[in-house]
């Protein structure tokens, strides 16, 4: 490819550039992620990127070059049941991250999880050091984390395993200074090739309409809310809004919450991972009460990927779990 001519096609500033096409976005983004791209022109594109903003066929393209390059997951022998992908790459810095908790409560399901991630974020508190610190380690391969999947339903896999060019696209924040769209890609990518519910989440409005757009143009299965911190959980203090994108259509499942709250839930007094895990044990064992806000995405979770054959049911089997919880 011909990369000082894109450069220049797309370097002209937010009024002056021209957009890719998607086949062509496809095309430059897999020769990124393929390392084919020298570092000062990869450098250019990430930044005259970040200033035009990508449009939603670019950033189809740029998924569909990251999805085909993906290693390929298969789903689990637990019926219709799909696997839950969770991306989980900002951490916590002022809350605790719960995003483990939500993993975990479906792994008490019996629904296969797949929770992919780094593990350092700018100091922030990471899934990775959440589940570090609770016992589950790291995978330390594909297939260590299919035999997982498989027998336990749960798995954390670091994304340089995932996806070695997507890690490096990541990295590039350190020299650059900017994010660039592999921080958007990352929470939309499917191991599974389709064939999962993939929990996506942003907190930009913008990014929420882009990932809406795109998801909702390619067909795919997943749950899209505003995240906490940019993690993929509900805020336990104010549930926001939980469409479910499937088919190309859109269902809302939970509207967001604008009232003040009467009560606040009891929650970690601080965000480190000893802190966070503490808490998780004590929800898990019935000491503390599951927020409402999780408790109503665990239920969107299982309409999704189809452990319960209703959204009511759904509903029906989480109270089901809080009663039990609560005589433990």
């Amino acid at each position: 490819m011909d990369f000082a001519l894109i450069i220049r096609e797309i370097g002209r500033g937010a009024t002056g550039s021209r957009d890719l096409s998607r086949g062509d976005a496809q095309q430059l983004y897999g020769a990124m992620l393929d390392g084919e791209v020298p570092d000062v022109e990869l450098g250019a594109i990430a930044i005259a990127l970040r200033m035009k903003t990508e449009t939603v066929d670019e950033m189809g393209g740029f998924l569909a070059a990251a999805n085909a390059r993906l290693p390929t997951l298969r789903r689990p022998p637990c019926g219709k049941i799909r696997p839950v992908v969770i991306p989980t790459y900002n951490g916590a810095r002022r809350n605790a991250n719960l995003t483990p908790l939500l993993a975990l409560l479906l792994q008490r399901f019996g629904v296969p999880v797949l929770l992919h991630g780094v593990r350092d974020d700018y100091g922030r508190v990471t899934s990775e050091q959440v589940f570090s610190e609770y016992g589950l380690l790291a995978c330390g391969s594909v297939q260590e984390a299919q035999y997982l999947i498989d027998q336990r339903r749960v798995a954390y896999l670091p994304l340089p395993l995932l996806s070695p060019g997507l890690d490096r696209q990541l990295a590039l924040r350190i020299r650059l200074g900017l994010r660039n769209s592999a921080h958007s890609l990352v929470k939309m990518i499917d191991p599974f090739q389709g064939d999962s519910l993939l929990l996506a989440a942003a907190t930009h409005p913008d990014y929420l309409g882009s990932m809406r757009a795109l998801l909702t143009g390619t067909g795919a299965n997943a749950l899209l809310l505003r995240g906490t911190e940019g993690e993929p959980f509900a805020n336990p203090k104010r549930r926001p809004l939980i469409e479910h994108l499937h088919d190309g259509v859109i269902d809302i499942l939970f509207e967001a919450e604008h009232d003040s709250l009467r009560n606040l839930p009891q929650l970690p007094e601080h965000c480190d991972a000893k802190a966070t895990v503490a808490w998780m044990r004590r929800v898990l064992a019935g000491e503390v009460s599951l927020p409402l806000p999780i408790a109503n995405q665990l239920a969107c979770c299982l309409y999704a990927c189809g452990r319960a054959s209703s959204f009511h049911q759904a509903k029906a089997l989480v109270a089901v779990e809080g009663n039990r919880l609560a005589m433990v």
